[in-house]
């Protein structure tokens, strides 16, 4: 599952637009608007999704899931827990 946070996000610390991203996962650009837009988790077609997560992988995009460890070494981001209270 990827949010649409993580898919800005992702986007940002590649350093492409929306339009790069289509063309990196075969998606349109109006597709990449609309995942980018929604609330939470993205949802929509199993093919679109994993060629989005597919292509954001082949580039070098580790997604976290909440809770999960990272694979890798690598350096990333992670949003915190909000403080209680």
């Amino acid at each position: 599952m990827i949010t649409a946070a993580q898919l800005r996000a992702a986007r940002a610390l590649l350093g492409i637009d929306q339009r790069q991203l289509a063309e990196l996962s075969g998606l349109s650009v109006p597709t990449i608007q609309r995942m980018e837009a929604s609330d939470g988790v993205i949802r929509g077609n199993v093919d679109s999704l994993m060629k989005l997560i597919g292509a954001l992988d082949g580039a070098g995009i580790e997604l976290i899931g909440d809770g999960a460890t990272s694979r890798g070494g690598g350096r990333g981001v992670r949003l915190k827990p909000p403080p209680e209270g």
